[in-house]
């Protein structure tokens, strides 16, 4: 789900890294580059992979690393200096749990929130982490003092001892912790969790709307976060032979955020670079130019620079220069396979068309003093397609949302397949299997048609909330074969590999319909789905919606009543928020009712 080369073919990527790790304390030597330094790297690399699933992969700014660095930090050095501790690589494992826990409980209150409102949240946490160290807690963290005397780890193999205790010495170890971080971090972002962290940072609205537990997968990466941040706290520790105060400061978080910001985000080996970047940038400011306390204001100069006209970082950068260029629209249709038939998407065995597959009973909505839908009762039975036409104004799309959760009703009731799901919430009733297209298209825009259909696919198969994270999403039984006969369900075969971005709107509108359709639902609300096409669309995804209806439960909103007529087997019609008839597409044609509404009482002005 990621654009990144290297991210794509796993092994090459574990490879090379392997490598570079290898080659470094025998190469960066000869560059009279300090070990102190390249270690400092290493932690902040390893700290920068959670933050980078967390902002890169999920979309989440937080300034708040810098209390779960500390957490684990300061808990591992504590048990290894003052409770006498003997495991090092126990003590660490023990911080990062410590610190995965402490981001499980924050997260539960941050994650309330979005956009700005989570980042302050996060923000007055470090703050509060922050004093709580140097105050009420001093006598354990040892307040501005920190906790010194953190020693390093050994290992007793029985034929030798293996001991890692300062500069290229500690290397190993370090690069080691570094290595399986990123080894898991990998394995995290091409798993199924990370194709849904991915659509949230695109689209979180759509990847509820088509069955994911949103607030639980931003829980997740919360988690995994904090987790690596407590780790990379501990070895901290290690490296400098105590723990420092300020690794609680504000001013860690935000450095981390820089870091991350010049190597590039949702890259996973971005954080490394932007740390090399960064520390070896400061280290020849203030040792070899001496610019004392300036080398922050060069620095500053450095990453507004980078930000300016490198906007996806160092290996963004290199991505855009080495991969080959995207073919055009033009290449990528004469390339791609013929369109498939249409092919079944497996649902419910066919009910009776005496079933009432959804019913609405006195749905009510107000928003202060404005009554947007008045006592509507409705019901569908199976296998039928209903269709919903009123003047702009009647209060379609509130009512449509709160048929599919999206609002909650004032008043009323409603029924779906005999469950009460009023207030249930959408992503609930998605998994029951009511679902929606949008108006307004609501895409991934940064991924591909396929990456898009697979996201509504993956709620479909795994439900709302699964913790699979050593699993590649290729692994997903029946995930192939749902995404292929959706996508040839709605012609889209052809530009399966396309990004979103590259699309005509006729071949979005059918997309939308299509992330509704992976869900495999019992029950299909379009909204308004020819709204804004030419005639030549509009006719095809006529075509399309009388090919989909087949053995499927619909209900369309649109404004076009000739379409409307000949898709639909009978018409609701709503005016000013009520329900004002109901009946066959003729009966709704020559209804005087309807006639008034639409005309408004013209009729009236002109006859003398």
């Amino acid at each position: 789900m990621n654009d990144t080369p290297m991210l794509k073919r796993p092994s090459v990527f574990l490879v090379v890294a392997a490598l570079l790790l290898t080659a470094a304390p025998f190469v960066l030597p000869a560059l009279n580059a300090a070990p102190n330094t390249v270690n400092r790297v290493l932690v902040w690399g390893l700290f920068g992979l959670g933050f980078d699933i967390l902002f890169g992969f999920t979309g989440l700014l937080s300034f708040g690393q810098s209390a779960f660095y500390g957490t684990g930090g300061f808990i591992a050095a504590y048990l290894l200096t003052r409770a006498g501790f003997p495991h090092v690589t126990l003590a660490l494992v023990i911080g990062m749990v410590a610190a995965a826990i402490t981001g499980y409980l924050i997260g539960q209150l941050a994650l309330r929130r979005t956009g700005i409102y989570f980042a302050m949240i996060t923000v007055a946490i470090a703050e509060i982490f922050f004093f709580v160290e140097f105050n009420p807690l001093s006598e354990w963290t040892g307040g501005e003092n920190g906790l010194p005397g953190v020693p390093t780890p050994s290992f007793d193999l029985g034929f030798m001892q293996l001991s890692f205790t300062s500069g290229w010495s500690l290397y190993p170890f370090l690069a080691f912790c570094y290595f399986v971080g990123l080894l898991i971090a990998l394995r995290i972002v091409r798993s199924p969790v990370g194709a849904v962290l991915t659509a949230i940072r695109e689209n979180p609205l759509r990847a509820a709307a088509v069955g994911h537990d949103v607030h639980a997968y931003k829980l997740t990466a919360f988690v995994i976060a904090a987790a690596y941040a407590g780790l990379a706290g501990g070895l901290l520790g290690v490296l400098q032979g105590f723990m420092p105060p300020d690794a609680f400061m504000f001013e860690t978080s935000g450095q981390l955020i820089i870091q991350t910001a010049i190597g590039g985000r949702g890259t996973l080996i971005g954080p490394l670079v932007g740390a090399a970047v960064w520390l070896f940038l400061q280290d020849f400011l203030q040792a070899t130019l001496k610019l004392g306390a300036a080398w922050k204001l060069v620095l500053g100069v450095v990453f507004v620079l980078l930000v300016c006209f490198l906007r996806q970082g160092i290996v963004g950068a290199l991505r855009q220069l080495f991969s080959p260029r995207r073919r055009s629209d033009e290449d990528v249709q004469a390339a791609a396979p013929a369109p498939e038939p249409d092919q079944p998407i497996a649902t419910k065995a066919p009910l009776s068309r005496d079933h009432v597959v959804l019913e609405a009973t006195g749905l009510t909505k107000r928003y202060g003093g404005v009554v947007a839908n008045q006592d509507i009762h409705f019901s569908i039975r199976a296998g039928e397609l209903r269709g919903i036409i009123g003047p702009n104004g009647a209060g379609k799309s509130t009512f449509f949302k709160m048929l599919t959760c999206e609002v909650p009703p004032t008043a009323g009731r409603i029924t779906f397949e005999g469950k009460d799901i009023t207030g249930r919430g959408v992503t609930d009733v998605c998994q029951l299997g009511l679902t929606k297209s949008y108006q307004v298209n609501q895409l991934f825009n940064q991924l591909t048609v396929r990456e898009n259909v697979t996201i509504a696919a993956l709620a479909r198969l795994r439900g709302k909330f699964r913790l699979d994270l050593l699993r590649s999403v290729d692994k997903v039984a029946g995930l192939g074969e749902l995404v292929q006969q959706t996508l040839a369900l709605v012609h889209l075969t052809a530009r399966a590999d396309a990004p979103v971005a590259q699309l005509a709107y006729g071949e979005k509108r059918r997309l939308e319909i299509g992330l509704a359709l992976a869900s495999s639902p019992s029950l299909l609300l379009l909204d308004e789905p020819l709204a804004g096409m030419s005639p030549s669309e509009r006719a095809e995804t006529v075509s399309l919606l009388k090919s989909i209806a087949s053995g499927r439960t619909m209900v369309i909103i649109d404004h076009d009543m000739d379409a409307l007529f000949e898709l639909a087997e009978r018409i609701t019609v709503l005016q000013e928020g009520k329900l004002l008839v109901e009946g066959t597409p003729e009966e709704i044609r020559n209804d005087k009712q309807v006639q008034q509404a639409y005309l408004g009482g013209m009729h009236e002005v002109v006859t003398p």
